[in-house]
């Protein structure tokens, strides 16, 4: 690959890696585990990118290829990651601190959003890094009204779980 593409890619990701942070943070529930998918994120979005044509923003396609890496790898109960020499690819992305002390109102949401199902957990996701139901809608492959409907049942069943 050219070294403006690899350029290119890693400006884009430092710009963006707290999607793929948060994106981790939903569907892992230890420090290890969440490493492990930053890198398998990290890596198809590497694979992908020479692929990536422009026609979203950057951070929505990155959206569509981490869920899409989550829940393909965090759905099944018995997972396997496949690895690539990540050690050669290091020089991508400055490793940046991730707080896991979050205030305990973050913490009940977060235990409330995690027994939601993946689909739903995304949309959750989205809707709380404030995108409109148009760009979901575009990421999740889904009608825009059916993601204004997801999103309103979800809400009732957050309710119903936070006040039980």
């Amino acid at each position: 690959m050219s070294e403006n593409l690899e350029q290119s890619f890693v400006a884009q990701l430092q710009a963006n890696q707290n999607i793929i942070h948060k994106i981790c943070r939903l569907y892992t529930d230890n420090e290890d585990a969440h490493k492990d998918l930053f890198q398998e994120i990290t890596i198809q979005l590497w694979k992908a990118y020479p692929k990536f044509r422009g026609e979203s923003k950057f951070s929505t396609w990155t959206y569509r290829v981490a869920l899409n890496t989550a829940i393909t790898l965090y759905r099944k109960t018995k997972r396997t990651i496949s690895t690539v020499d990540y050690e050669s690819h290091q020089h991508f992305v400055r490793d940046v601190d991730y707080n896991y002390e979050e205030e305990e109102q973050i913490k009940l949401m977060y235990k409330a959003v995690y027994q939601l199902n993946d689909i739903e957990k995304a949309l959750v996701f989205m809707y709380l890094e404030d995108k409109d139901y148009q760009e979901i809608a575009e990421t999740l492959g889904i009608s825009e009204v059916n993601a204004r409907v997801k999103m309103n049942r979800i809400k009732g069943k957050l309710k119903k779980i936070l006040n039980p």
